[in-house]
């Protein structure tokens, strides 16, 4: 009976017509399309070891990746007493870290390995809202739709693949009777930066042997791009600061014209001042040997820097090694 005034709230305000807020849309979801019921006792169902290891199985690579981030930020949590959760797509609970006093504590809640948290089974919680929306959420105690699931604070963030699809949510829930607001906030942004550091590094492991271009605000917003300077992929922070879109595997396109530079040259001049500045940064400024590598004569690649406008860069600083002001190294010495 202790429950009921909270299930009754929540009844109440999934019925109210004026109520458009995004905690009662979740609370009408639980409740109209999922057919869940505020004041039951129901645990969360758990997959068996077998079933949970070809789970985990299926994203064995991103779990290998993501397993240095959930560390690093139990570490910033753990002495709050939380836990840190990762789930998949489907809200089942993949990994977890947690203090080993505070294990059983947690069990009994359900959030465990194996545990499935989507809203279709838990109705508005952290990570089965959080999948459900999208989007990062704070979902704190009697924002809960059970009423046996209002004791805990729960914050989560979603996790993009390569392709912008959402694979996972992380999560870090609290049982303390004195979480407040503001902690949540805090740890709140921790979990969202946790989970686009996830994604970068998921990233740049999906392209190896690419180079990364950072095309926004933040260093999450990533553009692989090729050894013909093709962007091939973007993160989620990139898609949304470049006006990609935000699914699906990334057309080819050449990098210039994906971030908007302007650039006077086009076509095979472009390319070729491209090659001469990588020779020339690869040889540290020394005009000789960056002729040497590219086949050319010192005469030959003056010629070609001078069309290409990149004499200019001999009084900017370490462009050209002394060697190029001796009266040998002047075009037509050879």
């Amino acid at each position: 009976m202790a429950q009921r005034p909270h299930a009754d709230l929540v009844i109440e305000r999934t019925h109210a017509t004026g109520d458009l807020s995004a905690l009662t849309s979740s609370w009408r979801r639980s409740a109209v399309k999922h057919g869940l019921d505020p004041a039951a006792h129901t645990r969360a169902d758990r997959l068996d070891g077998a079933a949970l290891a070809r789970r985990r199985q299926r994203l064995d690579g991103f779990l290998h990746v993501a397993a240095p981030q959930l560390d690093a930020l139990y570490r910033l949590v753990c002495p709050t007493g939380c836990s840190v959760l990762l789930t998949d797509a489907c809200g089942i609970v993949l990994d977890r870290r947690v203090a080993e006093g505070d294990a059983a504590a947690f069990d009994d809640w359900d959030l465990a390995p194996g545990a499935d948290w989507s809203e279709s089974a838990q109705g508005t919680n952290g990570i089965g809202t959080c999948l459900a929306e999208g989007r990062q959420v704070i979902i704190h105690r009697d924002e809960h739709f059970l009423s046996r699931n209002t004791a805990m604070s729960c914050l989560d963030a979603p996790i993009h693949g390569p392709d912008g699809q959402m694979i996972a949510a992380l999560d870090v829930s609290s049982a303390r009777a004195d979480q407040t607001g503001p902690m949540n906030a805090l740890i709140g942004a921790m979990v969202g930066q946790t989970a686009r550091q996830i994604e970068a590094a998921y990233f740049r492991a999906a392209f190896v042997g690419a180079r990364f271009v950072v095309a926004g605000d933040s260093g999450e917003a990533l553009v692989a791009v090729d050894r013909d300077d093709l962007a091939i992929g973007a993160t989620r922070d990139a898609r949304r600061a470049l006006g990609l879109p935000r699914q699906g595997a990334l057309k080819p396109r050449p990098l210039a014209d994906l971030i908007g530079r302007d650039d006077e040259m086009r076509g095979l001049d472009r390319a070729e001042r491209a090659a001469l500045m990588r020779a020339l940064s690869r040889a540290d400024g020394n005009v000789s040997a960056a002729a040497r590598a590219l086949g050319v004569g010192r005469a030959t690649l003056y010629r070609k820097m001078a069309r290409l406008g990149l004499l200019a860069r001999a009084g900017d600083g370490p462009c050209l090694s002394d060697e190029t002001v001796g009266p040998a190294n002047r075009p037509g010495a050879n």
